[in-house]
């Protein structure tokens, strides 16, 4: 196994594709709850900020940290044992995905799409990366990246279109030019991080948030 590519990261990759019950979430919750999708909304930004207080504690208390660094420490990197950890930035690009959804069927449909893609396609990039990689585009690999269009592409021409109630909110057939623009946006944008000044934005906030308002407003 190349040495980039550990059991820990693997790990953290597959509990990271667990996730997927987020957009799942906010495209059925409506449906199987009979609430209401703000009261959906209202769910997801509570977690979020349930997740939030609870990374902030562990920051401030050396027993919490202690409790995370024994039975997660092995799939935490570095980085995150002095800063949120990416399941609280998944947690928090959910919620602003959540709130998008409220656009209207077509909004549930686009966030199903790109938070999907989002979550489970930086997983592949992440592992496809670390075991072949060479091209180094920051952080980052661009044979990683294109591990992430190939999925998004193969992922939404077999599952989207099977999915109960899918293409009735989507507004019709999921063709594949709108494949293939979506599954380009996530990789991309996946790719090539956003500086804000000193500040690197974290993608899990907005890279599913804009490529979910790009398939509403260009579809």
């Amino acid at each position: 196994m190349p040495s980039g590519l550990t059991k820990e990261e693997i790990n953290r990759k597959l509990l990271h594709g667990l996730a997927v019950f987020l957009p799942m979430g906010i495209f059925y919750g409506s449906q199987l709850t009979g609430q209401t999708q703000l009261i959906v909304s209202i769910f997801f930004t509570i977690l979020f900020l349930f997740s939030l207080v609870i990374d902030l504690i562990r920051l401030k208390a050396a027993s919490v940290e202690s409790f995370f660094s024994r039975y997660f420490g092995s799939m935490m990197r570095d980085t995150e044992k002095k800063q949120l950890t990416g399941a609280t930035y998944v947690m928090g690009g959910s919620a602003i995905c959540s709130w998008i959804a409220l656009y209207g069927l077509k909004g549930t449909a686009c966030v199903l799409v790109a938070l999907t893609l989002f979550i489970l396609g930086d997983a592949i990039a992440a592992l496809v990366g670390k075991a072949i990689g060479r091209i180094k585009v920051g952080d980052k690999t661009l044979e990683g990246s294109i591990g992430c269009f190939v999925f998004g592409v193969l992922f939404s021409l077999l599952v989207f279109p099977i999915l109960p109630g899918f293409q009735d909110a989507w507004g019709g057939p999921f063709s594949i030019p709108q494949i293939i623009f979506i599954s380009a946006s996530v990789s991309l944008l996946e790719l090539f991080s956003i500086r804000v000044g000193t500040l690197t934005l974290n993608d899990n906030l907005y890279v599913p948030a804009v490529v979910s308002l790009l398939a509403i407003f260009v579809f």
